[in-house]
């Protein structure tokens, strides 16, 4: 990826984590969890998804639905930068003026598929996807899914038959923060060998850093050279570009005073200078 592309993927992914720090006062939001999958959404709509708001009602454009529910101001803030909707509206967000809320609605342009109960958007995803198959396309269906939802049997279940039915135009991106709620995963129901698991239910699976552009890209490309679904495991942190929260278990949900969303706004800045800084020396 050239340097262009990465600076503007970059500013992109800032202004997008600045909205979701703008929605997590007022009601609040999960903060952590949208902040470790900017990154990845950002990639999507940026170098990856056949998508756009003219296509929004076109058969032929390519799916993305956030089983992670929970993360969608990443998402809103996304897809109203791209102009599916004025960033105005963000300013909404809980208001019952409007259908900008904790979990997406497909109210709202660009949003594909409810969701909030984990567990439940992969079989969507496969069901979307052999749609497509019979129908001829040659579209795909990528899925959000997050590393806590694969405690849920329906999500081995789907994967199953979207083996089965060698949907190679599904492609499955886990949220990798090892987080759930407000435990680590590996706590609760250890997931590792996590890669290894996917490849023994049929699946094209490949780990990669999910903050890392140039390692999306890498993983990205190597989507469909199977007969199955793929699977990309991108590892993130929880509360990426917020130092004060990352990682945190008690930051699961979270509702600022509007003082305190000035002062992660100065983090957050402080976070990206200092990356802008260690980025500019690598090149050097």
């Amino acid at each position: 990826m050239n340097t262009a592309d990465r600076d503007a993927l970059s500013a992109l992914a800032l202004r997008v984590r600045e909205h979701c720090i703008r929605m997590s006062t007022d009601g609040g939001c999960f903060l952590g969890a949208s902040l470790s999958c900017a990154d990845l959404i950002v990639h999507l709509y940026s170098k990856v998804l056949k998508v756009s708001p003219a296509m929004l009602t076109d058969p032929g454009r390519d799916y993305l639905l956030l089983s992670k529910g929970h993360d969608v101001p990443a998402l809103y803030g996304t897809l109203a930068e791209l102009g599916y909707f004025p960033k105005e509206r963000l300013a909404n967000h809980l208001k019952p003026t409007d259908k900008i809320y904790w979990h997406p609605n497909r109210a709202i342009p660009g949003v594909e598929f409810h969701s909030g109960s984990l567990g439940h958007l992969l079989s969507v995803s496969a069901g979307i996807a052999y749609d497509i198959k019979l129908r001829g396309g040659t579209n795909k269906v990528y899925v959000i899914v997050g590393d806590g939802e694969l405690d849920e049997g329906s999500m081995w279940e789907g994967l199953l038959v979207a083996s089965a039915q060698k949907l190679d135009n599904l492609v499955i991106i886990v949220d990798r923060n090892e987080f759930q709620a407000n435990i680590r995963t590996e706590e609760l129901i250890p997931l590792e060998p996590l890669i290894p698991k996917f490849q023994a239910f049929g699946a094209n699976a490949v780990g990669c850093d999910g903050h890392d552009f140039d390692a999306l890209e890498q993983a990205f490309a190597q989507v469909g050279q199977g007969p199955g679904p793929s699977v990309i495991v991108a590892t993130t942190v929880r509360g990426r570009g917020l130092p004060s929260i990352e990682k945190r278990a008690d930051r699961w949900f979270v509702n600022f005073t509007h003082d305190e969303i000035d002062q992660l706004m100065h983090e957050l800045h402080g976070e990206a200078k200092a990356a802008l800084a260690s980025e500019t020396l690598m090149v050097r």
